[in-house]
């Protein structure tokens, strides 16, 4: 479905954020991710004191995270390429503070905590949030399957989590009629 037609404008940013699951042989999860930001045209950058080219990224990076299938995290990998300042190289040291951590309930919060917006790099702690989102989708048919091989069915965690698992909704009556709820108060 295409958005209404925008207003006359100018491009002048672009950020490609891509992110890929992987099952590894080992029975870990590799969630990987890329983000790069270019303009279309030259400038000064004088804060980092040098010339951007027309489509050169002004931010490379790359993040990977292996985690089990409970969502904790038991490696990262982080590289910054392409930043605009000298002092961006320190910012992948600190993401080894999130070894440990299980993505679930205010894991952001957490990130940054164990991080630290001033000691890590803001874009690479931004990417954790894609990278939830593609392990989610990434591990979710193993989840399915482990789940259906269980002789009582435990509530999956991804129900009541947006409006088309909502527990009142379509989706939840037919495919986890054990769940649902006919009518739930404030929707």
């Amino acid at each position: 479905m295409p958005l209404k037609p925008a207003a006359k404008r100018k491009h002048l940013h672009t950020r490609h954020i891509t992110c890929e699951g992987f099952m590894r042989d080992d029975g870990l999860w590799d969630i990987e991710a890329k983000l790069v930001d270019t303009k279309p045209f030259r400038f000064e950058n004088r804060l980092g004191g040098r010339t951007t080219e027309a489509d050169e990224p002004i931010h490379g990076m790359l993040l990977r995270v292996t985690l089990d299938l409970d969502l904790v995290i038991h490696e990262i990998d982080a590289a910054s390429d392409y930043h605009p300042f000298s002092a961006c190289t320190a910012g992948p040291a600190p993401m080894q503070h999130l070894i440990g951590l299980q993505i679930g309930g205010g894991f952001m919060r957490q990130v940054r905590e164990r991080v630290g917006v001033t000691r890590g790099c803001t874009h690479l702690i931004e990417m954790m949030s894609y990278i939830a989102t593609t392990a989610f989708q990434t591990m979710n048919p193993t989840w399915e399957e482990v789940a259906l091989k269980k002789p009582v069915k435990e509530k999956p965690h991804y129900l009541d989590t947006c409006v088309a698992l909502r527990g009142d909704g379509e989706v939840i009556r037919r495919s986890w009629p054990e769940f649902y709820v006919k009518e739930k108060s404030g929707i």
